[in-house]
């Protein structure tokens, strides 16, 4: 899958709705809406993936005595 290539879903429109009801003033559609949730979902993951990769560095570093 390319990165511009775009997918559909099937989501409850009684949910797409309310999240539009909360979030519309911020984002124009729920696609819009689901892009921003998803990216920021997996950028918190990258960072508490590289936040557990440091520890596991530093603890090995540590353990060989260079720290």
């Amino acid at each position: 899958m390319t990165s511009d290539e775009m997918v559909k879903l099937q989501l409850p429109a009684k949910l797409c709705q309310s999240a539009l009801e909360r979030f519309g003033s911020r984002f124009d559609s729920i696609d819009a809406l689901l892009t921003f949730i998803l990216q920021e979902v997996l950028f918190s993951d990258a960072v508490k993936m590289d936040e557990a990769e440091q520890r596991m560095l530093e603890a090995r570093l540590k353990d060989l005595g260079y720290i």
